[in-house]
């Protein structure tokens, strides 16, 4: 997550844990020095940070032992509890067109404002309103909203309802004429661009040195307007936004473990359900291969920028690319590249790792199903895992970005102006303390892999008939999942270095 799943440009990131610091060292005589990745304090662990690792660990064999033990079949992947909420007063308000169109109408507002706040505003990245909300509010807090309650994008997204608008104002002037070419949209070509523009988005996040920039971040999205748009002209809206459109892809695999779901009715109508939490992640049609490597891609975007920030790395970029003393604007070229190498390089180990564990578990299983239907089957448990180290990863910075937000909002273009009177809001640098994030990260990254446990048991007990072969299919799986929790908590546990 990234996956999927990402924040701030680092620049704008590092003035605030510089505050953090400063406001910690000022507070010295009352505050504890400590560790917390995730965090511009520092925590000191109250036991070894290998006893956490072995812990959690332990706590993934453990549960997926008294899976084995307890659980004899697997629930269906379309047989679950759910409620239409559309059948209630209050759920009849939520679906109705001038509830959801107000929504979508607020969305392109607001997008509009972003981009001019970026293309006119102060070119500061404190006092312009762009970074904040698109690296921290939209990005960040998108993918917790998607995970956490429903696929929101689908409805607010802009630029489809842009589209949508015009395709309805072409329609209107001639006559039913249609706006979109709708060409067939190559089979072969799957979600492929998607992962091409998810792959550049995270190059743009981690190693772009004008991400910070209001006016070049404005830009960029005016360009992938350009190009989201020039898709549905070509493929049509519907097809687009289900292999181009990345982020409506993106958020709708984070979506999948949210408890709410909209799908056809028996009448032919829609419905807006309730559901327990993940069961949109167990399915019996595996994935293609191009969405197989997206959920990968977004596992590792994540992890990658946790661990661009750690020593190890920095340690890597010094020996590899060590500074050369007359930094430019553009930044060190060396170090860009190895970054970026390390972005490329990232989902590429991910699908490497994943592919062995899916080939022991295609062995395993006495090779009753093949190493791709293997891949596509089970590569959407490892879903709340991305949602587990989005959270655990990104949960002080956005706690801060919200409060950045809000005298940004009363002055998103960095005029002076005051239209809410929250210009001068103080900012609480300790609303969540190093100690807090930690426990947190612990939980949710612990929590997050044995869901994935308990997710990939049941795609295993749904694939194989025998329930002795789909268990013995799950050692490598727990084996990967093992060994996932634990480097995921040493990322988090390591204190934050600026390597960008």
């Amino acid at each position: 997550m990234s996956g999927l799943a990402a924040r701030c440009r680092p620049s704008l990131r590092r003035r605030t844990v510089a505050v953090l610091a400063t406001a910690a060292t000022c507070g010295l005589a009352l505050v504890r020095p400590a560790h917390a990745h995730g965090f511009g304090a520092r925590y000191d662990l109250p036991i070894p940070l290998a006893l956490y690792l072995v812990a959690a660990g332990l706590t993934v064999a453990v549960s997926f032992v008294m899976l084995a033990a307890f659980m004899r079949s697997a629930p269906g992947s379309d047989q679950y509890w759910r409620f239409d909420i559309a059948r209630t007063t209050f759920g009849r308000l939520l679906v109705a067109p001038a509830f959801l169109n107000t929504w979508r109408s607020m969305a392109v507002v607001l997008y509009v404002g972003i981009v001019a706040a970026g293309l006119f505003g102060v070119q500061s990245p404190l006092k312009n309103i762009a970074p904040v909300m698109v690296w921290a509010i939209w990005w960040v807090g998108m993918a917790y909203i998607s995970a956490l309650l429903g696929d929101l994008w689908a409805l607010v997204n802009p630029l489809d309802t842009l589209f949508s608008w015009a395709e309805a104002f072409r329609a209107r002037m001639s006559a039913g004429g249609r706006l979109a070419v709708e060409l067939p949209f190559p089979d072969a070509l799957g979600a492929w661009p998607a992962v091409v523009l998810f792959v550049a988005f995270v190059w743009m996040e981690l190693v772009w040195d004008r991400s910070d920039s209001p006016r070049h971040l404005a830009t960029a999205m005016l360009v992938y307007t350009a190009l989201t748009w020039l898709g549905m002209l070509l493929f049509g809206r519907t097809q687009w936004l289900r292999r181009g459109e990345v982020f409506a892809l993106v958020f709708g695999l984070l979506a999948r473990f949210a408890p709410t779901e909209v799908r056809k009715s028996s009448s032919g109508g829609r419905e807006f359900n309730l559901r327990p939490w993940g069961v949109g992640l167990m399915t019996r049609e595996p994935m293609p291969v191009s969405m197989v490597v997206l959920v990968l891609a977004m596992l590792a975007a994540v992890c990658f920028d946790g661990f661009m920030e750690t020593p190890l790395w920095a340690g890597v970029l010094d020996y590899y690319a060590p500074p050369s003393g007359l930094m430019t604007g553009d930044g060190d070229s060396a170090r860009v590249w190895l970054q970026t190498a390390g972005v490329i390089g990232a989902p590429i180990l991910f699908v490497g790792v994943y592919g062995v564990f899916c080939s022991l578990v295609a062995w395993s299983g006495e090779a009753r199903i093949p190493y791709a239907r293997v891949a596509g089957l089970f590569v959407l448990t490892l879903i709340p895992i991305a949602i587990a180290y989005h959270l655990a990863h990104y949960l002080s910075f956005l706690a801060m970005a919200w409060q950045y937000l809000i005298p940004l909002v009363s002055d998103p273009f960095g005029f002076g102006w005051d239209l809410f009177g929250t210009r001068n809001h103080f900012v609480r640098i300790g609303i969540v303390d190093a100690r807090a994030v930690w426990y947190v990260s612990v939980g949710a990254i612990v929590i997050g892999h044995v869901i994935a446990v308990y997710l990939a048991h049941c795609v295993a007990l749904q694939a194989y008939r025998d329930r002795r072969i789909a268990l013995r299919s799950q050692w490598p799986m727990v084996a990967l999942m093992i060994c996932y929790t634990m480097t995921s908590l040493w990322i988090i546990a390591q204190p934050i270095v600026n390597t960008r």
